[in-house]
């Protein structure tokens, strides 16, 4: 099957445009939903309504199909960090969409990091194990309709990127000589 790196081309516009909050996340990892109750702030604090999560994880394979065409796809550390880096660069933090098709208001990122220390990144807080390179998020949730009819009852479960990024291997298989051991590992463990 056909293994496909995604990157960031300097020279073309290919960004990180909105951050969905979805059923099924593709990276395969759920966010947490905070609430008061987690954590002591300020009395007027009834409810926090923060989402933490991974948005992006380096090497992941992620599958994809089209038409009759299935193949797996993937973000380089490098692309990772790259696109962290532009979505806040370009001012996309209340970009968010649902499911990748409704445009949300009253959700904005307001925090954002790469894991850089298995040991002492603040993801292992929230019970989360993230590989290095990964981007993790907090969104606060500020539309009441999306809090109590997507987030409490489930039906949204992790986010996922909506962006424009180049096709490193021009459509070409990838040998497995040209893949890091992590994702011929992933990838094996997938095909199981």
């Amino acid at each position: 099957m056909k293994i496909v790196e995604l990157i960031i081309d300097e020279l073309e516009d290919n960004f990180v445009e909105a951050i969905s909050i979805v059923e099924s996340p593709a990276i395969e990892e759920d966010f947490v939903a905070l609430k008061s109750q987690e954590f002591k702030f300020a009395e007027q604090d009834t409810e926090r309504k923060i989402l933490i999560g991974a948005i992006l994880i380096p090497n992941k394979p992620i599958y994809r199909k089209n038409d009759d065409e299935e193949y797996y796809i993937y973000f380089s550390r490098d692309t990772v960090r790259k696109a962290s880096q532009l979505y806040l660069q370009q001012g996309n933090q209340s970009q968010s969409t649902l499911e990748h098709q409704e445009q949300l208001e009253g959700l904005t990122l307001v925090e954002s990091w790469l894991v850089e220390d298995k040991n002492n990144d603040k993801s292992n807080m929230f019970g989360m194990d993230l590989p290095l390179g990964t981007w993790v998020g907090s969104v606060k949730v500020d539309n009441e309709d999306i809090w109590n009819d997507f987030v409490k009852t489930g039906k949204v479960k992790g986010f996922s990127i909506e962006g424009y990024f180049a096709d490193k291997s021009e459509n070409k298989q990838k040998s497995e000589d040209d893949l890091s051991n992590d994702i011929l590992n992933e990838l094996k463990e997938l095909l199981k």
